[in-house]
């Protein structure tokens, strides 16, 4: 029993390494493989490939998913008009079996709902960051300056922009309203004379002024066309034909190739014409003779050439494409005299079921009993430095919140700006050539126009001593995208079809020109 016992020890000591022949060489227990290992060495492996698979299985499937995402961010990004443009292709075959021969064919790209898809995508309606009360951004308004832009408020956003005009603009917008009329009518004494009220004074003109209001252009030089622009403005004439008809005749006096007039031969003519007899004169007087308080320039082809600039600057600093701006309301030119005072209120109108703005009536095809305006914005240019008073008051400016019966404190109403325009949150003086912008309405979210910004209102305090003279452009947008993108569509073919009118329209000559005056 003990030998097989003294066999197996050295058999053990040599299974382990620890004994046996000399000459073989030691092996350490970690270096020794064993079946059982081998075949575990064999199943981690497995698993470890099995994990690295299903990880880039799971990353492919990422990247995949972000790709289809990507695609879809791209599709719908792309506007609503190109995906009902791709659905027109394919919905032709359906109409075709309706029997309507149009559409038997690939129909052309829809304006009407390509027009639509602009004023979502394109036609976008971008606001000034205002960034904090206070802050000072600059603006590129004119090719050759820059103006700075100040935020007077955030509620509403509130901008001031000193020298959007020139001294020398805000005088040519004064007197171009001026010769328009600003008085609720016009009175003309027996026999053709003018009724003239005491307090009232004629405007009157230098020779210079004159030529500078008929040279449309601003180049130096009076045109025959600019004479016949100015028989025919929108904003009526303040020449008689009389006037008219002697400058043409002076005009026609020139040399041969002569077509126009210098400012030193504007002023022969017009001495001549005025005086023919005496001595000559340097002043005329406006025709009209009215009670109203305010008028509207056009802005429109044609129109002076201050009018163009005052329209483009507005354009840049609201930085809004330019149909929106040429197609809203004319400018506004306010004179208020001493004691002239306006109310708090708001420019644009909440939008209902029941309303339709003023603008787009015709475009909404629709029979709404009441009409409202509809103005995303307000640019008001100071014409003239206000004595005293005047100031331009925004009560509820920057309130932590809005509640209208909070308006009326201790028995006062805020609006009433005869009796609280000190009490207003916000005021800003008059000062000559100085803009105001602000937004009426907030953003709906999605880029377009949302509701009225109440914190917008706004009114003029009364005017102490000498006058305010101030002009308001407004931009005029409606809460429907499609309505606003109806009526774009409807002025632009308006204007395709009088263009293709004016084609086949001979100007007049001198003489049927004379005949005509």
């Amino acid at each position: 029993m003990g030998e097989p016992q003294e066999d197996l020890a050295p058999e053990e000591e040599d299974d382990t390494g620890a004994g046996g022949d000399a000459s073989s060489p030691y092996v350490p227990p970690y270096r020794q493989t064993l079946p059982g290992r081998e075949r575990l060495h064999i199943q981690k492996s497995n698993v470890c490939s099995r994990a690295y698979f299903v990880v880039v299985m799971v990353f492919f499937h990422v990247y995949i998913l972000n790709v289809i995402a990507l695609l879809l961010y791209v599709h719908y990004n792309n506007g609503p008009g190109e995906v009902v443009a791709g659905g027109g292709g394919s919905s032709s075959p359906t109409d075709a079996e309706d029997g309507d021969p149009v559409l038997t064919r690939p129909a052309p790209p829809d304006p009407d709902l390509d027009m639509e898809s602009k004023y979502r995508q394109s036609y976008s309606l971008p606001r000034i960051e205002g960034i904090r009360v206070g802050h000072v951004q600059r603006v590129s308004l004119m090719p050759d300056r820059t103006h700075e832009m100040k935020t007077l408020s955030l509620k509403p956003l509130l901008f001031e922009i000193p020298g959007f005009l020139s001294e020398e603009e805000c005088r040519v917008v004064v007197q171009l309203a001026q010769l328009k009329g600003l008085m609720e009518s016009q009175t003309t004494a027996p026999g053709g004379g003018e009724q003239h009220e005491p307090g009232q004074p004629l405007l009157v003109l230098t020779t210079d002024e004159v030529f500078s209001l008929l040279d449309l252009d601003q180049d130096g030089l009076l045109q025959r066309q600019e004479i016949v622009s100015h028989s025919r403005s929108q904003d009526g004439t303040w020449l008689s034909p009389d006037n008219l008809r002697q400058i043409l005749t002076g005009l026609e006096a020139q040399q041969a190739g002569v077509c126009a007039l210098t400012l030193e031969e504007f002023r022969h003519v017009f001495d001549v014409f005025k005086h023919p007899a005496k001595q000559r004169s340097s002043t005329l007087q406006s025709h009209f003779h009215r009670r109203s308080k305010h008028t509207q320039l056009y802005q429109g082809p044609g129109s002076h050439h201050v009018l163009h600039t005052l329209r483009n600057r507005v354009t840049r600093l609201a930085r809004l494409p330019s149909p929106l701006v040429e197609l809203s309301e004319p400018l506004q030119v306010i004179r208020y005299e001493r004691g002239g005072f306006s109310n708090a209120h708001h420019d644009s109108s909440p939008a209902h079921s029941e309303t339709t703005c003023a603008h787009t009536r015709l475009a909404g095809n629709t029979s709404a009993l009441t009409e409202i305006k509809c103005r995303y914005l307000t640019v008001m240019i100071y014409l003239n430095s206000v004595v005293e008073g005047g100031e331009t008051t925004f009560p509820v400016a920057d309130n932590r919140t809005y509640e209208e019966e909070a308006l009326v404190q201790d028995g006062t109403d805020l609006t009433d700006t005869r009796t609280t325009c000190e009490r207003g949150n916000l005021r800003v003086k008059p000062t000559a050539g100085t803009a105001l912008l602000w937004y009426n309405h907030l953003s709906d979210g999605r880029g377009w126009m949302g509701e009225v910004d109440e914190y917008s209102l706004h009114g003029g305090c009364p005017v102490t001593r000498g006058e305010k003279w101030v002009a308001n452009s407004w931009v005029n947008v409606d809460p429907d995208h499609q309505r606003q993108a109806r009526y774009q569509r409807l002025v632009t073919h308006g204007q395709q079809a009088k263009s293709g009118r004016e084609e086949h329209y001979h100007p007049l000559s001198h003489s049927e020109l004379h005949q005509d005056l």
